[in-house]
This record gives C-alpha cells, sequence and structure tokens, in this order.
C-alpha cells in the first residue's frame, strides 16, 4: 500500500517535470518584431499573433482554415494532386516528397469549398511552409480548377495568399501559371462573381504579379510584405534608396494598391459582412 503511494507521487512528480521540461524544450518562440520570449501555446491561442506587439506570425493552411471555415465545412478538392519533375531537376522530387512528410500536405496551396458564418464559398489557402508557397504547375492548376468550380457552382471566391514567387524548379512552365492564373480571375469576373483576396507575409513574385492583385477586393493583413521584386534587388536597379516601410502594407494601402488592412481577429467577421454585403446587392 505504501509503495503504491510513493509510485504514483513518484509518477505524479515525473508528469510534473515532463511538463516543465516541454515549456523548457521546443516550446517557446521569439517574436523577431518585439524580441520577446513567448510560449507557443499561447500564441496559437491568440491566432499565432504576438500578444505583446500584435505582430502576425506566419501560419498554415490548416491553421487558417481552422480559423475562417466554420468548422467541419471544408471540403478539399484537388487533394491528391502531386507535383512531377518536368524539367528532371536534381534533387527536386526528394525535396517535394520530404516536405510532403514533414507538412502533411501534398502542395503549397488547398482548395476547397467551406462556409463562412454559413455563407457557402469557395477558398485557396496557400500554405507558406511547403516552398515558401511558390507557384509551380499544381499550385497554379488547383488554383485555376478551384476559380473554375467557383464559376460553376456561382460561388464567391476567396484566396488567401503567401508565396515568394514562382517555383525556379519549374521553369517556364511555372511563369506559364502566372497567365493560367490570371486568365482564370477574368473569367470569374465576366462571370460576375466576388472574388476576395488577402495577401498576407510574404506575398511576391510571380504571384503578386498575377491572380493576387486581380481580385475585387483587396485586403492585407498588418506589415505584410507585398511586391515582385525584393527591396534590395530594387535599390541595386534604381541605384536610390527605398521609403520607409516599402512594400508594407502600409505603404501599399496608403498608396491605393490595396483596399484595407485586417487584422487576424477580425478577419472572419469582415469577410462575413463583405459577403453578406455581396449577397444583399444580388438580389436587389
Amino acid at each position: 500500500m505504501v509503495i503504491d503511494k510513493i509510485k504514483k507521487l513518484t509518477e505524479t512528480e515525473s508528469k510534473k517535470n515532463t511538463e516543465a521540461s516541454d515549456r523548457l524544450i521546443g516550446k517557446w518562440v521569439k517574436c523577431d518584431s518585439c524580441k520577446e520570449i513567448l510560449y507557443k501555446e499561447d500564441v496559437h491561442q491568440n491566432l499565432s499573433v504576438c500578444p505583446n506587439c500584435g505582430k502576425h506570425f506566419r501560419i498554415s493552411a490548416r491553421r487558417r482554415i481552422a480559423q475562417i471555415v466554420d468548422e467541419g465545412t471544408f471540403v478539399e478538392i484537388n487533394e491528391d494532386l502531386q507535383t512531377s519533375n518536368p524539367l528532371n531537376f536534381e534533387g527536386y522530387q526528394k525535396k517535394i516528397e520530404l516536405l510532403q512528410e514533414k507538412t502533411k500536405i501534398k502542395e503549397a496551396v488547398k482548395t476547397g469549398t467551406g462556409k463562412i458564418n454559413g455563407i457557402d464559398t469557395m477558398l485557396a489557402v496557400m500554405d507558406g511552409n511547403f516552398m515558401m508557397g511558390s507557384m509551380g504547375s499544381v499550385v497554379g492548376e488547383k488554383i485555376t480548377f478551384a476559380i473554375e468550380e467557383a464559376i460553376r457552382q456561382k460561388l464567391p471566391m476567396i484566396i488567401f495568399c503567401v508565396s515568394g514567387g514562382a517555383r525556379m524548379q519549374e521553369g517556364m512552365i511555372s511563369l506559364m501559371q502566372m497567365a493560367k492564373t490570371a486568365a482564370a480571375m477574368k473569367k470569374l469576373d465576366e462571370a460576375g462573381l466576388l472574388s476576395i483576396n488577402i495577401l498576407t507575409d510574404p506575398t511576391t513574385g510571380g504571384v503578386t504579379a498575377s491572380f493576387a492583385m486581380l481580385a475585387d477586393i483587396i485586403l492585407a493583413e498588418p506589415n505584410a510584405l507585398i511586391g515582385f521584386a525584393g527591396p534590395r534587388v530594387i535599390e541595386q536597379t534604381i541605384k536610390q534608396k527605398l521609403p520607409e516601410g516599402f512594400q508594407r502594407s502600409e505603404f501599399l494601402l496608403e498608396h491605393g494598391w490595396i483596399d484595407q488592412i485586417i487584422e487576424r481577429k477580425d478577419m472572419k467577421q469582415v469577410l462575413t459582412q463583405i459577403l453578406k454585403f455581396h449577397i444583399t446587392q444580388k438580389e436587389e
């Protein structure tokens, strides 16, 4: 009896020590904005936003969908569409396989239908954890198919953008996705359907130069890097010092490139308001 009590106390103490150890090892993250050391779980509970300074951390497509889409309503399409190696780029296929195993997704975008506060929508949510959200043939195909499916089902189209641009391992095939996705957005517009793009950190390169800037309404998260070429490349090209905050959400809003900056905690409600307004206008 006494031995059992001692054993139980030992197990309890061991559990407490393990929990304390978990908080010390691999459970912390440093905010590169305010430099505070934050407990990861606290950050996750705060929608992956720094509770100290409000910095919006980059998040996976899975987390984004959980934050925006009504629970249990997201139905993914083209989930198993996978990248080949069209140019036989050395090591590319192996890299793709390793990322698939690590991220548990097949490519850098998840597409599907879902409800936002009860309103049916078509979504494409890019994931920067997979090759920095770069746009290869499969990413372009999945986004294009989602837009075409939105047209077929007469649904509003919402795209969350995060990307380093075109995928160099696919060369010209990757660049062709710019024209392909842009043409699809044109068809969506001609069909009279609503398109909303949300630009998150970072949205750059060929994605910015194609579908990302072609929506009816363009929103952005705070302080997101948005542009085509990087600031360093631009400075080297034009031989001039760029303004403070160049290519950040706030700079783009001030100069008329985006419509509004929305904090993550308000994103679902703002999208709901836009969708409801659109529905009301159509009925009138």
